[in-house]
């Protein structure tokens, strides 16, 4: 693979789409009953885009195409078609302000709450855990879901029903269907020799029914880690080798980084490294190569949106 990869898609500007929103990677666009979600480059971490990393929106889209397939029978999504490599076109769903996290494995933002004296998204969890420890079993851990450039703050279950946001029966049905998508994977990595340490859900609603939303199971969003690394350097007093973004996050901790004052320099030679790291997870977590297109990514991406919506009549 071409480590230089260039151009990197940095954002898009479509107006014959419609109105665009532009969160931390993804531009959005809504488009009748239609949402097109076009995942860019952009790198975020501390919740701050920092960079582009090139090919790593064609990475995520693939990814969360790929588990969307193999969820459809655990959750309904809302996935219509996918006409670029950068580009999935769903179905406009009224989202849940809550970020539905699973954990299976105490590390993160979590580690950094227990080690604390933090209760985790007002969970008691057992006390003398170190970190990266397995969990008795998996548990949720709700934040709420900010507006860009604001920090996602956890949220107890009990607060989320007594605030409203949801309906105690939504709720349950949200939580079953977290718990069963991490199930589903832990079990598909697990054969691929990958833990699953964490990772995030978003649900919304069409017509009264709780739909799977935004992405799954992608390197942004969850922890990956190499099996047969754990035991071994947890003995050295080491992490796991992780396939996710967890590696870009201690990175810039390293450099004093953790969301406030200036981003550090990221030089060119470290974004084609994160460029190879996500391809090479891409392909410890599928089994399959992910293709990158090296077009011009604007263009290529105006023109498969275009044919796709001529074809669809949308």
């Amino acid at each position: 693979m071409n480590k230089t990869l260039a151009p990197a898609l940095s954002e898009t500007h479509f107006d014959w789409l419609g109105s665009r929103y532009a969160g931390k990677v993804r531009d959005s666009y809504v488009r009748g009953e239609h949402r097109v979600l076009i995942a860019t480059d952009r790198l975020s971490a501390f919740d701050r885009i920092l960079t582009t990393v090139p090919g790593k929106g064609q990475v995520l889209t693939q990814l969360a195409h790929y588990w969307f397939k193999r969820s459809s029978s655990v959750a309904e999504n809302h996935v219509v078609a996918v006409p670029d490599p950068c580009v999935m076109v769903g179905r406009e769903v009224s989202i849940i302000p809550i970020e539905v996290v699973v954990r299976g494995f105490i590390a993160g933002s979590a580690w950094r709450d227990y080690s604390n004296g933090t209760p985790v998204s007002g969970v008691r969890l057992p006390a003398g855990l170190v970190e990266f420890d397995q969990l008795p079993e998996p548990i949720v851990t709700p934040s709420t879901k900010e507006a860009m450039g604001q920090h996602d703050t956890p949220i107890s279950e009990t607060e989320i029903i007594e605030r409203g946001i949801v309906s105690p029966q939504v709720w349950e049905e949200v939580r079953s269907l977290a718990l069963a998508l991490f199930s589903m994977a832990t079990r598909d990595l697990s054969q691929r020799g990958l833990l699953f340490a964490d990772t995030k859900y978003e649900f919304g609603l069409l017509d009264g029914r709780v739909v799977l939303a935004d992405e799954i199971h992608t390197l942004d969003c969850s922890r990956f880690w190499v099996a047969d690394s754990y035991d071994l350097r947890r003995r050295k007093g080491e992490g796991p080798e992780m396939l996710d973004k967890e590696p870009i996050r201690r990175w810039l901790m390293e450099r004093g980084f953790r969301g406030e004052g200036e981003v550090p320099v990221i030089p060119d030679s470290y974004r084609a490294e994160l460029t190879s790291h996500y391809a090479r997870s891409y392909e410890r977590i599928t089994g399959e190569v992910c293709p990158l297109d090296t077009s011009p990514p604007n263009e290529r991406i105006e023109r498969n949106l275009r044919a796709y919506f001529a074809d669809a009549r949308v």
